[in-house]
């Protein structure tokens, strides 16, 4: 399944999250993304980024805005000096859906 293909839906609070066996399934066409836990018992997809320094990073989170922007679907990121941390997960749900793991296809598209 090539998810980087697919469009982000905005998710209705009444879509189920993703169940555990779902998510497993998804990550598989992923890279490199982990699935944690919050506070609230919520899964969330996390990626970690490594940069040469501050202006790769910036650029390199200046193009996922772009994706986050077209797809209306934005995660949340935190950068600096030669790093980016990514979070994705739907709050309306407090979980995964399928477009958590579209835009995580397309952020992999991303040249590094």
């Amino acid at each position: 399944m090539n998810l980087a293909k697919k469009q982000c839906v905005p998710c209705r609070g009444d879509t189920p999250a993703f169940t555990k066996n779902q998510i497993d399934e998804y990550l598989t066409y992923l890279n490199s993304w982990y699935v944690h836990i919050n506070e609230n018992k919520s899964y969330y997809l996390l990626k970690k980024y490594k940069f040469k320094n501050f202006q790769q990073s910036l650029d390199f989170v200046n193009k996922v805005s772009t994706i986050a922007e077209s797809e209306n679907h934005h995660p949340d990121i935190k950068f600096g000096w030669g790093y980016v941390e990514i979070i994705i997960f739907t709050h309306a749900i407090k979980g995964l859906s399928e477009s958590d793991f579209v835009l995580a296809a397309k952020i992999d598209e991303i040249s590094v």
